[in-house]
């Protein structure tokens, strides 16, 4: 069973900078997507940026692009996601996931990733 573990989270003022990390562990496989998505309260989880195979240039939803940077380790076991700028919109619980077996797809796709970590907070203060 793979297994995902997120850190890094905690709170910002406006305009700050935090990075999350999150460790793979369990079960290897041949292709990886991995991703960060964020949730809000009562809300659909959002896409925020995946990455691949290095024959592709990541995905990025069009709140992160300019502030935000997804990077990994050469062999997927360490996804990262800098943020930078950090808005208070930016605010969610932010979830490292993980779609095995294919590459990265162009639309971040909730329903593509099997595995998902536990989650941790990001608060940005206005």
């Amino acid at each position: 069973q793979l297994q995902l573990r997120e850190s890094g989270g905690g709170s910002v003022q406006t305009g700050g900078s935090l990075r999350l990390s999150c460790e793979r562990s369990g079960a290897s496989y041949t292709q990886y997507c991995m991703a960060w998505f964020r949730q809000i309260p009562g809300e659909a989880r959002e896409g925020v940026a995946a990455i691949g195979s290095r024959q592709y240039p990541p995905v990025y939803a069009t709140s992160a692009k300019g502030r935000f940077t997804i990077s990994r380790d050469d062999t997927f076991t360490a996804l990262y996601l800098q943020m930078d700028r950090l808005k208070p919109e930016d605010t969610a619980v932010y979830f490292c996931a993980i779609a095995v077996g294919r590459w990265c797809s162009k639309v971040m796709d909730d329903a593509d990733f099997y595995f998902w970590g536990q989650g941790t907070q990001v608060t940005v203060a206005s």
